[in-house]
């Protein structure tokens, strides 16, 4: 028995492993826990060892690099398609063994400790960050039974909150006054907590060089650049940029049959978070790169003469800045804002 894959459908406590030899038989079926599974394939002469990239896999993937094998991370929805008859654990694995195989099939790039450690920081903000919003909604809704109504926007109704519990409001009884100030408590607690991780991401990215590249090109700020970083690392795994914007979702979707191309809005696939930050600071950096008499500046202008709705050239220069993204990180490249005017040299990244 010489096992050349290995494909362990992983569990929080049991995982099932199936092995197959050169020719693509399963010549072992096994279902184990954790631990029993790492001594496992300690023993195992040097294989292929593929997994599904969940929670838990870039552990798990350390672990047995760490032992010689190769570890072969895929995303769930490439691995569905190999799984034959009904589902279960062991076909699952037996599935992701047969997946690893194919020539074509893209995998995804173990991470480190370092962007594991990011990628963390950035969920526990983004839970704190909808915490407060929703903490924002309730307040809101509170008045307005009362018919205490502030205008649109965080800080003016920080500002109003905090002066209506200074001067005191007749139409709020003592106890649902109380409940406000409570709730004003809670709301500045959050903001301390998401102040301090925001401090903590700005002296990441000031200690990196990859991070200070990408905080230089417009639109790409702090938690965009650690984002980036945490999840693509230095972008090997992209061979050219469009594949960058094409894995963040930021590019048609295509439905295309019989020769004739068809072309619908943005796909969303990959990372809604990463996906989110850079139209967001797309968004933001839209109104001075569209004045400004650079490349960009034109390619930009060009679209809005167009008539081009403007949710659709922010997601295009998002698409753009995520194609420089890769430049910059695969590159080493840092963003010039001077860049002599040449029409539309941009596309060249």
């Amino acid at each position: 028995m010489s096992i050349v894959i290995l494909g362990i459908d992983l569990g929080k406590n049991s995982c099932s492993v199936v092995g197959v030899d050169a020719t693509g038989a399963v010549v072992a079926r096994r279902t184990m826990r954790r631990q029993t599974l790492i001594d496992y394939a300690a023993k195992l002469p040097t294989c292929v060892i593929a997994m599904e990239a969940c929670c838990g896999a870039h552990h798990l993937g350390r672990l047995f690099a760490a032992q010689g094998h190769e570890v072969r991370l895929m995303s769930p929805e490439y691995v569905r398609p190999y799984i034959k008859a009904q589902k279960n654990d062991d076909r699952d694995a037996e599935g992701i063994a047969e997946a690893a195989s194919r020539p074509t099939m893209r995998f995804v790039d173990l991470k480190s400790h370092e962007q594991l450690d990011i990628q963390t920081l950035h969920r526990v903000r983004s839970r704190l960050v909808g915490e407060r919003t929703n903490l924002i909604n309730q307040l809101r809704g509170i008045l307005l039974e009362r018919g205490v109504i502030f205008p649109a926007g965080r800080r003016k109704l920080e500002l109003g909150v905090d002066g209506m519990l200074a001067q005191g409001v007749e139409i709020l009884s003592a106890r649902v006054h109380q409940l406000v100030g409570d709730l004003r408590a809670e709301w500045k607690e959050l903001d301390a907590k998401i102040g301090a991780l925001n401090t903590e991401f700005i002296q990441l990215a000031r200690g990196d060089a990859a991070m200070r590249r990408l905080t230089s090109i417009p639109g790409v700020g702090v938690l965009n650049a650690t984002a980036l970083v945490a999840a693509v690392g230095n972008a090997s795994s992209f061979a050219k940029a469009r594949d960058l914007g094409a894995w963040l979702g930021l590019v048609p979707r295509q439905y295309s049959t019989g020769g004739k191309p068809r072309l619908l809005g943005i796909s969303k696939r990959g990372n809604t978070y990463l996906r989110t930050l850079l139209i967001h600071g797309a968004r933001a950096a839209l109104p001075a790169l569209s004045q400004s008499n650079t490349p960009l500046g034109g390619w930009l202008k060009a679209m809005i003469s167009r008539g081009v709705h403007r949710n659709a050239v922010v997601v295009a220069l998002a698409n753009k800045l995520a194609r420089v993204v890769w430049v910059a990180l695969r590159k080493e490249a840092t963003f010039d804002r001077n860049y002599p005017v040449v029409p539309m040299e941009i596309e060249a990244v």
